[in-house]
């Protein structure tokens, strides 16, 4: 009782309402700009036609798989630097941020060679046999967006790392110009040059060059509590890069075999027919608006609990979780009642036949009513428990609750059961449900502790 006397205090606190504030407004700002861009992007793309638009899609599924390994490295790197300055040790947590950019950048280069050294393997095995045209395409984009893998894994890095300092707007700005270039270069290339494919690729490839370069100069401003360190040291730390590999791997799988997992659906509801996959793709596109409030506080729970768990603050750390799941709650509440007041206008603006509009509709109503009760406890939730170490659990967890319920449960009720399309976003209902309940039980357990306030 007396140490919660202590917390409302708010010079005592390791974070005001003024400084999450800061930190997760610029978040939500982000995460708004990366998925209405990414919509613009694929209208873009239609332009060209309906192969290059297949042959985007199926190399992005690499991409995107990409991506999110070196997105969740980041955030065990992250995780690390921020516990470390919860302890006040900045000369460690300056050394995790700079061994965490040399790292990710090393593994980054050797990913990029491999990928250009194996591309006709990963197009004729991956994605097996392809249309002339698709498969030309499919080429064009990987052999051009591939050389920008090692500066997204840099971008992430320098993001994750101002985030954990709590200034989440540099990343903001650095995504806001990423995408005004990446924007602006596909209607030049696409629709004033003709580029075609090419003209989607290189757009993405010189902004995410912009975007490293931007986000590295940043963080070598004099004053930063992680800076990167002048001259920069070409040497790894064994026991820094493990702490970091530690954190980061097991986050890395699970958003592996997550990716996976929607792909193993994805081929699923293609074999529902052409309405079908249309209302999937509506969905998940309005889908992402729905949970856009989610995932940005899932960023700001990793950096305000790491500095907690950094403080050897229990109190602390359960303070502010329920915090910012009150906050979660609260916004993933108010952005899901004005989608679904809007949904028909949404809806109407994609031209869609009156079966695939309600199939989307169904789906939509679903998701938005789950995004307000589970979404929150399933993944953001979660986040608490990664920045408090206990990563193999949250891993563990996921991954099998995806393939047991998410995947195996999405066969059954759309084939057996009849279902269709709608059953696998209701599976996906009960994936979240069970999630929910596993990491509830986990975090009033106390079995998170352990790992927490081990010495990293």
């Amino acid at each position: 009782m007396q140490k919660q006397a202590v917390l409302e205090q708010p010079r005592l606190r390791l974070f005001d309402n003024a400084a999450l504030t800061r930190l997760i407004l610029p978040l939500i700002v982000e995460q708004f700009l990366t998925i209405a861009v990414g919509m613009v992007d694929s209208v873009m793309v239609s332009s060209v036609g309906e192969a290059a638009v297949s042959a985007v899609s199926l190399v992005d599924t690499v991409n995107v798989l990409i991506v999110n390994l070196f997105a969740a490295l980041a955030t065990g790197g992250a995780v690390v630097a921020g516990q470390y300055l919860g302890r006040q040790d900045r000369e460690n947590a300056e050394k995790a941020g700079n061994q965490l950019i040399l790292f990710t950048g090393a593994a980054a280069l050797v990913v990029m060679v491999l990928v250009y050294l194996g591309h006709n393997v990963l197009l004729d095995v991956v994605f097996g046999h392809l249309a002339p045209d698709v498969r030309a395409y499919c080429s064009t984009y990987l052999l051009i967006v591939a050389a920008s893998i090692p500066f997204i894994a840099l971008y992430n890095s320098g993001a994750a790392l101002f985030r954990i300092m709590g200034n989440s707007n540099v990343s903001m700005a650095v995504s806001i110009a990423m995408n005004t270039v990446n924007i602006a270069g596909n209607a030049l290339l696409i629709y004033r040059l003709r580029m075609g494919v090419a003209g989607a690729a290189i757009p993405t490839l010189v902004s995410r060059v912009l975007a490293a370069v931007m986000m590295l100069a940043w963080l070598r401003s004099p004053g930063l509590v992680i800076r990167l360190r002048v001259p920069f040291e070409f040497r790894f730390d064994r026991g820094m890069v493990g702490r970091i590999l530690r954190l980061g791997v097991p986050n890395g799988l699970e958003n592996s075999m997550f990716q996976l997992g929607k792909i193993v659906l994805l081929s699923l509801v293609a074999s529902f027919g052409t309405a079908s996959i249309a209302a999937n793709a509506v969905g998940n596109s309005i889908a992402s608006f729905q949970s856009l409030a989610g995932m940005a506080m899932s960023m700001a729970m990793v950096a305000v609990i790491s500095r907690c768990v950094g403080a050897g603050d229990e109190e602390q750390v359960r303070y502010y979780t329920r915090k910012l799941m009150k906050i979660c709650y609260a916004a993933m509440l108010l952005t899901n009642l004005l989608i679904m007041l809007a949904l028909p206008l949404i809806l109407r603006a994609y031209n869609l036949s009156a079966e695939t509009m309600e199939m989307a509709r169904q789906v939509l109503l679903l998701h938005g009513t789950f995004s307000c009760l589970t979404w929150p406890l399933a993944f953001t939730l979660p986040n608490a428990l990664r920045a408090a170490n206990d990563v193999r659990f949250s891993m563990v967890v996921s991954v099998l609750s995806m393939w047991m319920f998410r995947i195996v449960c999405g066969f059954v009720f759309a084939k057996s059961l009849g279902l269709g399309m709608f059953g696998t976003w209701a599976a996906m209902m009960i994936d979240w449900a069970v999630r929910s309940a596993f990491f509830v039980w986990r975090i009033r357990s106390g079995g998170w502790k352990r790992a927490a306030f081990e010495r990293i």
